[in-house]
């Protein structure tokens, strides 16, 4: 049998009656609690945690919640229920906590008002748990409500004292705040003096609701303006970026040069130059900036001028780094450059080398591969520190590998590193493939190594073949 037909007739139609003078707040409780549980899923869904979003969640979810336990539609049905009763009372208790910790997250009480929450939030917890062991009384009523019209009358004050703000988000906040605040006066007042006056508190909160709705909405629209301005200045930048980047490597009957630019983001730190490109001699460089981003590309661009300017000593590894360093110290705020540059020279039969705090330079010869690491300081902390070189013959098929830390520190879902070894192996597992091929399958076989991309990658191969 149904609760309705248990009810004798005349209380049927009683409830049926409060039913419908119930309704407005099984609307608003409803609604009010659906804001809250949205509000909750977001900030669970954010990555950072947010404090405005998660109290306020808290707040119109109790709010509504509490309008809904105390309608006839939820009450009448349970009765003289002590569970019930005490679970009511605790909700009125602990209301009020986090609607203080909203306010104080918004950034609008002072010293004062922060310590009247912290008394609110005290009684508030304590008249709960005494509610859990023992039915609520009109006493804890009577102090909760004392506690409340103190607690809301310093906030106002503390509001109103900050002054007049010509700010339209700060000024609606400020009347949603002051409507809600009146409306809950007058109930806890009302409370006080033992009045059956119909509760309006509800009222308030909806104008507070809307004025924040509103302001929400509006901070949302001027964030994807300036997302939307931020993107297009992201774009020009990474043109601006990929037009530092040198070409595709001129047709020459002794080097073949492949080189492959993929960055974390739009723009990044990671740069590489052909500083020669004569028929037989070449120098290739490599760098990496600390950091991503804007600051990390306008720094890469500083390596492209330092790398220009010193481009009388490109046969000369260890003096081409040392100008460079030259160049750069005192102009990249805090920020280090790795690098490593290379000089081949077909007729000599000869490479010299020289990098600054860069992974080592891998050569393919016969089949093995060897590392070639001949590391000075980073660039940019010392302007005078030396750079050592280190020469090798040039042997036919010979094929040289320049990358950035990206590639080596890359790490799969294990939290494993594809490491030096693993891109030593790769390596030489592609005497048959052309530069190209050989770039773009490092590439692929790293994607298939990580699920997502941490770090700027480069890749340079060069094959060497004496006519």
């Amino acid at each position: 049998m149904s609760f309705l037909q248990s009810l004798p007739a005349g209380d049927s139609d009683l409830f049926f009656c409060n039913f419908l003078r119930a309704t407005p707040n099984l609307f608003a409780g409803s609604a009010f609690l659906a804001f809250g549980l949205v509000a909750g899923i977001l900030a669970a869904i954010r990555r950072k945690f947010d404090a405005l979003l998660i109290y306020f969640s808290l707040f119109a979810s109790l709010y509504g919640l509490r309008i809904l336990i105390k309608s006839p539609i939820v009450s009448v049905p349970m009765g003289g229920s002590i569970a019930f009763s005490r679970m009511s009372s605790i909700l009125d208790f602990l209301m009020p906590i986090p609607a203080f910790l909203f306010f104080s997250a918004t950034g609008l009480l002072h010293r004062s008002g922060r310590y009247v929450g912290y008394l609110l939030a005290a009684v508030g917890i304590s008249l709960a748990l005494v509610t859990c062991v023992s039915n609520a009384r009109g006493t804890y009523y009577f102090i909760n409500n004392v506690v409340v019209i103190f607690a809301v009358l310093v906030l106002i004050w503390d509001f109103v004292r900050q002054g007049i703000s010509e700010n339209e988000e700060y000024i609606l906040l400020r009347r949603g705040f002051l409507a809600f605040a009146a409306f809950a006066l007058f109930d806890n007042i009302a409370g006080v003096l033992g009045s059956r006056l119909p509760r309006i508190e509800p009222i308030g909160f909806a104008i507070l609701l809307g004025c924040l709705g509103y302001v929400t909405a509006l901070r949302i629209f001027q964030r994807d303006q300036q997302l939307a301005e931020i993107q297009k200045e992201l774009e020009v930048a990474k043109r601006i970026q990929l037009s530092i980047l040198p070409e595709v490597f001129p047709e020459n009957p002794r080097f073949r040069v492949e080189a492959r630019y993929v960055p974390m983001t739009s723009v990044a730190g990671d740069f590489y130059d052909y500083v020669l490109t004569e028929e037989n001699r070449i120098g290739l460089l490599i760098a990496d900036v600390s950091g991503h981003g804007v600051p990390a590309a306008m720094i890469a661009s500083m390596v492209k001028m330092a790398a220009a300017s010193q481009r009388a000593n490109a046969s000369e590894p260890a003096k081409f780094l040392a100008g460079m360093n030259a160049a750069l110290c005192g102009n990249t705020q805090g920020q280090f450059v790795t690098a490593a540059y290379v000089y081949l020279d077909a007729k000599a039969g000869e490479l010299r080398y020289s990098a600054a705090g860069h992974p080592p330079m891998l050569l393919l010869r016969d089949g093995q591969v060897r590392e070639i690491e001949q590391n000075g300081l980073i660039l940019a902390v010392l302007p005078d520190a030396p750079y050592p070189e280190v020469a090798f013959p040039l042997q036919p098929s010979d094929r040289l590998l320049l990358y950035t830390d990206g590639l080596i520190e890359a790490a799969n879902t294990r939290g494993e590193f594809f490491g030096l070894a693993r891109l030593a192996m790769l390596l030489q597992g592609s005497a048959s493939l052309s530069a190209p091929a050989v770039a773009d399958k490092i590439l692929h076989t790293l994607r298939d190594w990580c699920s997502s991309q941490e770090d700027d990658l480069t890749v340079v191969v060069c094959d060497f073949a004496r006519n």
